[in-house]
């Protein structure tokens, strides 16, 4: 016990020490587990390399983890996304894994333990992909799209994976034995002596007994806790609907993944749902990182010093041979460009779930115990490569971007009172405004994509860099009466404003501002007008919320208009405190007068309000009263 808790403080600390420096350094959380475990496992022999008791504890992140995918698969999106899962999801699995099959025999496998080979290295990294996706703001890209299909495929499969291990266990390759983890199976047993039908209609029952308890009992049950009122009597529950269903799936002999994943699909439109992920995510969290540390610590590190050379040229065979599939596929399915190398570079590794599937082989007699470090090794090297991945493709992205910056500008032919540079959302919206009302423009945009689309809707719009004097000019920039700056790069509208009040002190400047800080940014530099791009609406919605808890449309109407024509004087004294390159945070004497000029505002509102309450009380009692 005491050896237990020394390692998991080991395994703890180093992960609160090492994650951080990985995300910092753009890794990823797990890879940052990964090393973690290996800097203390064979690196520098901290804990042992062999942590098995730590490891059963931590897979339970595992079924964690299934759980909480589950509970995001609502069955009626699966079954509108069933094309794009079975097509290109399904088709992946499957052309990988006869991909690596035909790979592994010809290395001299045996067919079984091949299949299994090729199961597990068809996955890829849920964990590094859709973060990686996430922080670069790619999720919404096509490619981005395609590969979350592929990785949401991938993850449902595992299930069927884990039950279809077990049949590939070949002779000479026995089961590990842990002492008292899967071996705990066998001491307390549901259908232990039972005949064949017996196991069956008992097994049904378990999965019958997860389906209704799902649908019909833990709704009522929380119910029942939540009226206590005690956050952490629902935690309790949130973990015992977890851990007694993966109990009652090892008492009938099937994975405690299989139903707790079962479980969270059944309970997707469960009122209580985001209640259970808010409980669960934590213990997810940590016990998922655990169990990668102690992947990490596991690795064969001698074995890998012993043959470097035939590791990294398997790792590369394999990342080559599951990007020339997902190019094969992304063609078909209609990716094209950058899209296409996205979704191709980016599913290309094998996933935290292939050390699951290799954990559980090595268990079950599927692997021998060389060839599962040999796995091991090569799904956490073709992890670590994954980062490098990614730069390549943000490196194709920029040569096509300079590539597109390279189009010759238009030469542009016509000039007009009114020069409007960007045709984006806010662009766009400024133009029509302005056309409708029967006044021309000059629309101004370096995108070539969104300056063609622009054209087939009928609105001239030229190509070029705002950015250059020479091009405003030409667009009649010292002729203009209004020059709308509404592009979505604060750098360069600053510079636009800059180069356009120096030329025309004159010249009316209406600037879309990011926030605040850009605000004072465009002010300085001379702009005349900032139109925040979230201020408007957000003063709207925040109307919209008094006239529904109480206000007439007067007096939320006269609130609205209070609040904006006090931000206007709020950025003016805030302004004359602002430093530029200060952080607002850090710069104490704007905090202090920006807390007094909400406290400002909050009075103006309440006077307003309670005058106008008892001017509506006077004008009722004049009323009844009469002449």
């Amino acid at each position: 016990m005491d050896t237990f808790l020394l390692e998991a403080t080991i395994y703890l600390a180093t992960a609160v020490i090492a994650v951080p420096i990985a995300a910092r350094l753009g890794l990823g959380s797990v890879l940052g587990y990964l090393l973690a475990g290996l800097i203390i496992g064979p690196i520098a022999g901290i804990v042992s390399t062999d942590p098995t008791d730590v490891r059963h504890f931590a897979e339970f992140g595992v079924v964690m983890m299934l759980f909480l995918i589950g509970l995001e698969l609502d069955p009626r999106a699966l079954w509108a996304m069933r094309h794009r899962l079975m097509g290109l999801g399904g088709l992946q699995i499957l052309l990988t894994t006869a991909a690596v099959f035909v790979a592994a025999i010809a290395l001299g496998q045996p067919w079984p333990t091949s299949v299994a080979i090729g199961m597990t290295l068809a996955l890829s990294s849920t964990a590094i992909v859709l973060q990686t996706l996430t922080e670069k703001g790619l999720i919404q890209t096509a490619g981005g799209r395609s590969s979350f299909s592929v990785l949401l495929t991938q993850d449902i499969a595992v299930i069927p994976m884990l039950a279809l291990l077990p049949l590939f266990a070949i002779a000479g390759a026995a089961p590990e034995a842990d002492g008292e983890g899967h071996g705990a199976h066998g001491a307390l047993s549901l259908v232990e002596g039972l005949p064949g039908w017996g196991v069956t209609l008992v097994t049904l029952g378990a999965v019958a007994a997860v389906i209704v308890g799902g649908r019909y009992l833990i709704s009522p049950m929380f119910r029942y806790i939540d009226s206590a009122r005690l956050r952490e009597i629902n935690t309790a529950f949130a973990l015992l609907i977890v851990v007694g269903i993966a109990l009652l799936m090892s008492l009938v002999g099937l994975s405690p993944a299989l139903g707790t994943f079962l479980a969270g699909v059944v309970l997707a439109n469960s009122e209580f749902r985001h209640e259970l992920e808010t409980d669960i995510q934590p213990f997810k969290g940590l016990l998922l990182g655990l169990f990668f540390i102690t992947v990490g610590a596991g690795i064969d590190l001698a074995g890998f010093l012993a043959d470097p050379v035939r590791l990294i040229a398997l790792t590369l065979l394999l990342m080559i041979g599951k990007a020339a599939v997902l190019a094969i596929l992304g063609r078909a399915f209609g990716l094209r460009g950058r899209e296409q190398w996205l979704f191709t570079l980016g599913l290309a590794q094998a996933g935290e779930f292939g050390f699951v599937l290799v954990s559980f082989g090595l268990q079950q007699g599927v692997y021998t115990e060389g060839l599962g470090k040999d796995l091991l090794t090569v799904i956490a090297l073709s992890m670590l490569l994954t980062p490098l991945a990614f730069i390549a493709h943000d490196i194709m992205r920029r040569h096509r971007m300079e590539s597109a910056a390279s189009v010759d500008d238009d030469a542009i032919d016509e000039q007009h009172r009114v020069i409007i540079v960007g045709a984006g959302r806010f662009g766009q919206v400024v133009n029509r405004l302005v056309r409708s009302a029967g006044f021309e423009t000059t629309l101004l945009d370096h995108n070539l994509k969104r300056v063609q689309f622009m054209r087939r809707l009928g609105v001239k719009t030229f190509l070029g860099d705002p950015t250059r004097p020479d091009l405003l000019r030409a667009a009649g920039l010292d002729t203009a009466k209004v020059l709308v700056v509404a592009i979505n790069n604060p750098e360069g509208a600053v510079k636009i404003v800059q180069h356009a009040r120096k030329r025309r002190p004159d010249l009316t400047i209406i600037v879309r501002g990011r926030d605040r800080a850009h605000t004072y940014e465009l002010l300085n530099a001379g702009a005349d007008k900032v139109v925040r791009e979230m201020f408007d609406s957000s003063l709207r919605a925040g109307r919209y919320v008094l006239e529904n808890v109480g206000l007439s449309e007067f007096e939320a109407a006269q609130a609205e208009h209070i609040f904006y024509q006090h931000d206007r004087h709020t950025i003016a004294e805030l302004r004359e405190l602002w430093k530029p390159g200060v952080p607002s945070s850090e710069n104490q004497a704007y905090l202090d007068r920006a807390i007094e000029l909400e406290q400002d505002i909050e009075s103006a509102l309440l006077t307003q309000l309670s005058d106008e309450a008892l001017a509506r009380e006077k004008a009722a009692r004049d009323a009844e009263e009469g002449p």
